[in-house]
């Protein structure tokens, strides 16, 4: 017998997504020729295959892959890379537009906060309810009953709605559920990342556990160190292709890759990002030390300048960047507040500067990049991965000579010794 759970074959998702029409005063004369045209389009064939105001992008495309039973699968790629997508039809959440799955025992999915739950419903009550929908017996879900509530830590409030739950509440016991009623094959998307860092440990132990248990489990995650500890396999998915299939770190390594390629193209070119887009980032400079050259390569202990360069807008943005080490772990956060940094107002209309300077950088030798964040108050304008890669070289903090040493972190912390 075969042991394989899930086989997918040249599987494609394709939506259509509309574009607003510019407004515009209209007379009784337009309004009567766009209903004489949309009639006629009803005819053409070619009429309805131009609409300007549609247009068709694939999520997907010919994605195939076989996941054997006790597999722990972790699916790597950008955001708008697919990930999503993918788990949302293995979970039956949404149909493909072509190709074919095949899926051997039960499913639970954990996708985004209340996937699964009905807010009218008590806690308890939406236990027994997910139970149910995965097949179980009631007497096998009021074995495991005690189980999940201890896990999910939500004793006092079984008897609630769960509409009244606080977002990380709900995920605990959304785990607990998926985790502990025994599927088949368990899917876990970013939604772990709403917990506290304590549950996320949980939630990661217990993980472990089901994949000794010989079950299956497709985990999706930007913490490339989590997944590597996690998962014995990674599918790297770039633009819904499947780039690599192959083992944990050869998967991670070429997604790193793939970023540090990224960060060397026009920042206004790249198409791999998120935000309203009302402002954009479209600059990088890096500079260090006295020298106003832009420069990726930095000296530990050394001073550095990032001027972020944006495009025009009547926006009053802020910015903010985190530091990644080669591994995917974050290693510093840098938050600005709403500033423009220009001469006069007239100007910020044409140019747009956020400067961050670091008297002192204390990073580790080693290669670094950059994913940068543009907002306007609370509204995301633009969010790009791997805007920029740095390489950090040997130098001196305080009198003190800083070599690279992987094995000791990315961070040195100045010190002395009584």
């Amino acid at each position: 017998m075969s042991d394989v759970v899930i086989r997918v074959e040249n599987l494609s998702k394709r939506y259509v997504i509309g574009h607003q029409k510019q407004e515009r005063y209209t007379s009784l004369r337009d309004t009567i020729a766009d209903k004489v045209k949309s009639f006629g389009d009803l005819f053409s064939r070619n009429g309805k295959d131009e609409d300007p105001t549609h247009e068709e992008f694939w999520a997907l495309k010919d994605v195939s892959f076989e996941i054997k039973q006790g597999d722990r699968v972790g699916i790597i790629g950008r955001n708008g890379a697919g990930k999503s997508t993918l788990l949302k039809i293995l979970s039956r959440i949404t149909e493909p537009t072509s190709g074919k799955i095949s899926i051997k025992g039960r499913v639970a999915s954990l996708l985004e906060v209340g996937t699964g739950f009905h807010p009218e419903l008590t806690g308890r009550e939406n236990v027994y309810l997910n139970g149910a929908i995965l097949g179980m017996d009631r007497s096998d879900i009021k074995r495991k009953f005690d189980e999940i509530v201890a896990f999910a830590e939500v004793e006092k409030f079984l008897d609630t709605p769960v509409k009244r739950y606080s977002s990380g509440m709900y995920v605990r016991l959304a785990f607990a559920v998926a985790a502990h009623l025994e599927p088949e094959i368990l899917i876990v998307d970013e939604v772990l990342a709403v917990g506290d860092v304590k549950f996320q440990k949980k939630c990661l132990g217990k993980m472990e556990d089901v994949g000794k248990e010989g079950r299956s489990i497709l985990f999706v995650s930007h913490n490339l160190g989590i997944l590597q500890t996690l998962c014995n396999r990674g599918i790297l998915l770039n633009q819904g292709t499947v780039i690599t299939d192959d083992s944990t770190s050869q998967s991670v390594t070429t997604y790193l890759r793939t970023l540090e390629q990224s960060a060397s193209n026009n920042l206004l070119e790249r198409k791999d990002r998120k935000g309203k887009g009302e402002i954009r980032l479209s600059r990088i400079d890096i500079s260090s030390g006295d020298d106003d050259d832009s420069t990726t390569t930095l000296a530990t202990g050394r001073p550095v300048r990032f001027t972020f360069h944006l495009t025009e807008g009547k926006l009053k943005p802020s910015c903010a960047f985190t530091i990644y080490d080669q591994y995917g772990q974050p290693v510093a956060h840098f938050k600005s507040v709403t500033q423009l940094h220009n001469e006069d107002t007239k100007k910020s209309l044409q140019r747009r500067e956020i400067i961050c300077e670091i008297d002192e950088l204390l990073l580790l030798p080693g290669r670094y990049r950059m994913n940068v964040q543009i907002k306007d108050g609370g509204d995301l304008q633009d969010h790009v991965e791997a805007a920029a890669v740095l390489e950090v070289e040997e130098g001196h903090i305080r009198g003190y000579s800083v070599v690279s040493n992987g094995q000791y972190g990315s961070v040195y912390i100045p010190h002395r010794w009584i």
